[in-house]
């Protein structure tokens, strides 16, 4: 029987397997490494690292041993009531990983970080803003939270599909510095561009930060011991169990098209043929487009960053305002607390979107946060996107990952990816009474 979907390998693949497995499709993974994840592979042992990025030599003893350490080459944090780990325990991958919660989230401004209040007695004591701007920040937080798009009466006055976010804060009163850090460190925003949009979205956003730090209370982050690199191998466990199958080692020397449509992929001579492909935009170059590029850099610190209170892991957030910049740049912080570095290590990797011709200058009010920096591995990507949107082709094509520090941008991809196959919305809830229809309600509990 052929299978009806073809994935070759990035998260989004690896999650999509996943979820089309449990939907009753036949399904065939192949990948040209030797690993899961493609870019979001996290790399171990350290000397594999040293040979990916060029860096002459081993690792130093100081480094400890090579095989403690798991670097992710695209760090992300999950929200913990976000849309990945609704995911996850949907397709019950849960049952593969251990997560550690973030132990905190930290906002830049005026050249030093503090860190986003996470419960109100933080809030009352941070000196983020003034006494009286947190009495109007309070009333707008207990305004989002009782904000029901389905209820007007919780509305006042706002319309929230035409009130722009920007009339928002206006109706409550909030200065710049609390713009800054709603927008970018609670909405996770990149750019001010949402100010001019409609304010439903935005609202939603911060619902969703609260909503996921009630849950654990230090941050609303969650992060897999051992690294990200879990993730997709946790996916491609699911897809085996549902009967899918993984070919590691691939090489794909040709997408077969008949009559513009694609029939299967050619790899060692063989044809493996298909309705449908999914793949990222290093397989199909001439159907994609260069959106721009992203600077990160993985530094490894042998003390934790300062003014984060001696944290193991944290988030750092510079909006774009405060280093006069349009996109804002993101520290990821983890440690050996993950199984991810060596005893008394740090991992800490620098990223955002490129603005000019010197990306390292760009990110450098990052790196001054983190010094002394013991060693870098500098990378900068090309961002793509699609240009066949695959309703002819059946080719459906990820985007390549963003510079964000969370996996909400990845998750709208993979809804929009699963609508153009399917023909309809990525509905959880349809997708658990389905699931029931098949396995009966017993093996549910």
């Amino acid at each position: 029987q052929k299978p009806q979907i073809l994935l070759v390998s990035s998260l989004q693949e690896c999650i999509l397997s996943g979820i089309m497995s449990v939907n009753g499709k036949k399904v065939l993974h192949m990948d040209r490494n030797s690993y899961y994840g493609g870019e979001s592979a996290s790399i171990t042992p350290l000397e594999d690292l040293y040979k990916r990025f060029n860096l002459p030599g081993t690792p130093p003893e100081s480094m400890g041993r090579g095989r403690d350490w798991n670097v992710d080459l695209i760090p992300k944090f999950l929200m913990a009531n976000g849309q990945l780990v609704k995911m996850l325990l949907y397709t019950e991958v849960t049952r593969y990983l251990d997560f550690k919660v973030i132990e905190g989230s930290f906002v830049y401004k005026g050249g030093k970080i503090y860190k986003v209040p996470s419960t109100e007695a933080e809030a009352l004591a941070s000196s983020l803003m003034g006494l009286f701007e947190k009495r109007r920040f309070r009333k707008f937080l207990v305004y989002v939270a009782n904000f029901d798009e389905n209820d007007p009466r919780t509305f006042e006055g706002v319309d929230p599909k035409k009130t722009t976010m920007r009339d928002v804060y206006k109706k409550f009163d909030l200065g710049q510095d609390v713009i800054d850090f709603t927008g970018h460190a609670l909405a996770l925003y990149r750019t001010d561009d949402y100010l001019d949009q409609p304010c439903q979205e935005t609202i939603n956003r911060i619902k969703l930060y609260s909503e996921s730090l009630a849950r654990y209370g230090k941050s609303p982050y969650l992060y897999p011991l051992y690294g990200l690199g879990e993730l997709p191998q946790g996916f491609a466990r699911l897809s085996a169990i549902y009967g899918g199958t993984y070919m590691l080692n691939k090489p794909i020397e040709e997408i077969v098209i008949e009559n513009g449509k694609v029939v299967g992929v050619k790899s060692e001579g063989e044809v493996a043929r298909c309705k449908q492909l999914i793949c990222d935009p290093s397989y199909v170059s001439d159907r994609v487009t260069k959106v721009g590029q992203v600077i990160r850099v993985i530094c490894i610190l042998s003390h934790p960053i300062k003014n984060t209170n001696d944290a193991n892991s944290c988030q750092i957030i510079i909006p774009q305002n405060q280093v006069n910049r349009k996109s804002d740049i993101y520290v990821c912080m983890i440690s050996s607390a993950h199984n991810v570095a060596a005893q008394g290590k740090y991992i800490a990797i620098a990223s955002t979107t490129v603005e000019t011709a010197d990306p390292e200058k760009e990110i450098k009010p990052a790196l001054d946060l983190l010094e002394p920096i013991e060693q870098k591995f500098i990378s900068i990507s090309d961002l793509f996107a699609p240009t066949d949107l695959g309703t002819e082709s059946q080719i459906f094509i990820s985007r390549t990952y963003d510079a964000t520090t969370h996996f909400e941008t990845t998750c709208d991809d993979i809804k929009d990816i699963y609508k153009r196959m399917m023909g309809s919305e990525f509905d959880f809830e349809e997708m658990k009474r389905k699931k029931n229809d098949i396995y009966g309600e017993e093996e549910q509990q």
